[in-house]
């Protein structure tokens, strides 16, 4: 049975207290929006500061409202797609390019391992990106948001060093059964790299699904227009007329609505994180350690 001396317990009950606090900034806010998103204008105007709104008056017109508009869902399709098919694309590159920079016989592995790294350092700068992606037609089209970002070297150097930490004899053992290094890559590398696979695509998966910046630069059409620039502009317009019909205005209030958003926005992440989670702190502890 394991004792703690004084000390470790005092050290202990301080880092539980930290991190209670911690959470507690983290929560706080979270809880208050999602209790704005469902206040009525009628309990709004009376007290802005309710963290726990009387469960009749609770209302979710402005949830429908936002889910009913013109351009909120679109946008929401719009991400969801970038996400699902630029994580699919980003886990597929990264792995194929990780595998043989983890294989000490691979000739090329010290030069390309050079220029990895030096993207690391150094960028091609935002307006030759921006030159580049418009003189490969890619203006105005979702692929400007997924191949410039198609790789991460951070990702692939974590991908690399996992691929590194699994025993070579199963890649000696399937060759000397007759396996082509393909075979081996997606019958044994692949399958035992689930915990590295999740924890990549989360990252991968994050970042497109708040694609901003690239979109602003990339995207002109307002149909094409993922989540976070909608948001953008329904947290920022003071005309709401073009989400929300003029009558629930008077029943919602405008940072009800805005909230609302915000939790639309959120929630589809938090919901993946759980599926992941066992993966998650698996694989970036193998990665980093490995590395």
């Amino acid at each position: 049975m394991l004792t703690f001396s004084k000390g470790e317990r005092i050290f202990d009950g301080v880092i539980i207290i930290v991190l209670a606090l911690f959470a507690l900034t983290v929560i706080i806010p979270f809880w208050y929006i999602i209790v704005m998103s469902v206040t009525p204008l009628e309990v709004w105007s009376k007290t802005r500061t309710a963290f726990f709104p009387p469960l009749d008056k609770i209302t979710f017109a402005g949830y429908e409202q936002l889910l009913t508009s013109a351009r909120l869902p679109r946008s929401f399709a719009v991400s969801v797609g970038i996400t699902v098919v630029g994580t699919a694309l980003n886990l597929l590159v990264t792995t194929m390019m990780a595998y043989p920079l983890s294989l000490p016989h691979f000739r090329l592995r010290g030069p390309i391992l050079i220029a990895v790294l030096f993207t690391l350092l150094f960028s091609g700068g935002l307006i030759p990106t921006y030159l580049l992606v418009r003189d490969l037609r890619l203006m105005d089209t979702y692929w400007a948001l997924i191949l410039p970002g198609l790789v991460s070297a951070w990702n692939l150097l974590v991908m690399k060093a996992f691929f590194e930490g699994l025993p070579p004899e199963l890649r000696d053992a399937a060759r000397i059964d007759g396996a082509s290094d393909w075979q081996v890559f997606w019958q044994i590398v692949l399958p035992l790299s689930k915990p590295i696979l999740a924890t990549i695509g989360l990252f991968y998966a994050v970042a497109h699904w708040n694609e901003f910046f690239n979109a602003i630069l990339y995207i002109q059409s307002s149909e094409k227009q993922p989540l976070q620039i909608v948001l953008r502009e329904l947290l920022s317009s003071g005309n709401m007329n073009e989400f929300v019909d003029i009558n629930v205005r008077s029943i919602v209030p405008t940072q009800s609505l805005r909230a609302a958003a915000v939790i639309i926005a959120v929630v589809p992440m938090l919901m993946v994180y759980p599926f992941l989670q066992r993966h998650f702190t698996k694989g970036v502890l193998l990665g980093s350690i490995k590395g």
